[in-house]
């Protein structure tokens, strides 16, 4: 797509090919339903109503707009833009499953510092605390994976018990 970009709209300003650009790639991203000759139409068709009104973003397009190099560069543009989104499209499965694996190699690496690290004042005052509740007796706790272990089990075994069936 950015090798198209600089083969096309050279008559164009950095600053006009810049927003035509982006606003052809976000008209192409919202509306995936419509083929490139939809999407196109609909953009001259639209474009010309907003000159005709004195009310485009686009007033460098009055001359251009019925121009066939124009028309052949935004249809070219759009095209490519297609091929982008429906490419992400496809990669987006690929890209979930890598956030997957990102995700449990961060908890397993933080488990692991976890269980080289003493548990926290407060983890032992709180898996304490939930002993005496509920009369369990307390062990020796040797890190913080362990008190947080111990007191996620103690909570959850004790929530069983105490929820109602309806």
């Amino acid at each position: 797509m950015y090798e198209i970009k600089k083969q096309i709209y050279l008559e164009l300003t950095k600053n006009q090919k810049s927003a035509l650009c982006n606003f052809l790639r976000a008209l192409v991203k919202k509306s995936p339903e419509l083929d490139v000759q939809e999407i196109l139409a609909k953009f001259i068709e639209d474009e010309k109503y907003y000159l005709e009104i004195n009310s485009s973003r686009f007033e460098f397009l009055k001359e251009l707009i019925d121009n066939n190099q124009f028309l052949k560069d935004t249809e070219l543009y759009l095209k490519e833009c297609r091929k982008y989104y429906d490419y992400k499209k496809k990669q987006e499965p690929i890209i979930q499953a890598q956030k997957e694996f990102e995700k449990k190699k961060r908890k397993f690496l933080q488990e692991v510092k976890m269980s080289k690290e003493a548990p926290t004042k407060k983890q032992l005052y709180y898996y304490e605390k939930l002993c005496k509740k509920y009369n369990i007796e307390k062990k020796e706790l040797s890190s913080k994976l362990e008190a947080k272990n111990e007191i996620d089990y103690i909570i959850t075994a004790h929530e069983k018990e105490n929820t109602i069936i309806e």
